[in-house]
């Protein structure tokens, strides 16, 4: 029980960093145009799992942590083809991904084993 705990607020905690991450890359750390860009607009899709994984629903779970693979590959491309901060960022963004990812499946799988008939 306490594993499932653990698991649940860095999955809440992952998400919620990556969320202000991009936000912060895109509008002032290292924005594609100077003055920000309409790539903070990446960010909106991360929003919509944000209830459910801090209400700790399985099935959000399950979905999210498909969803979060575009943000880790998104990450990969632009640690190896940008520079500088911007690359930096994306190591960020690897990393908190691949955090968020790891956590919502084992949250999920250890919500299924300790009720195998709720969703």
């Amino acid at each position: 029980m306490k594993r499932t705990v653990v698991l649940h607020y860095t999955s809440i905690a992952s998400l919620i960093a990556l969320i202000f991450l991009l936000v912060a890359w895109e509008g002032w750390l290292a924005p594609l145009r100077p003055g920000g860009s309409m790539l903070i607009l990446k960010v909106l899709p991360l929003l919509l799992p944000l209830f459910g994984i801090l209400h700790g629903r399985r099935y959000t779970y399950q979905w999210a942590s498909m969803l979060i693979l575009i943000y880790f590959t998104e990450g990969v491309v632009r640690a190896w083809s940008d520079q500088g901060a911007s690359a930096q960022l994306a190591a960020g963004e690897i990393i908190l991904s691949a955090i968020f990812f790891f956590s919502a499946i084992y949250y999920a799988r250890d919500l299924g084993r300790l009720a195998p008939n709720r969703h």
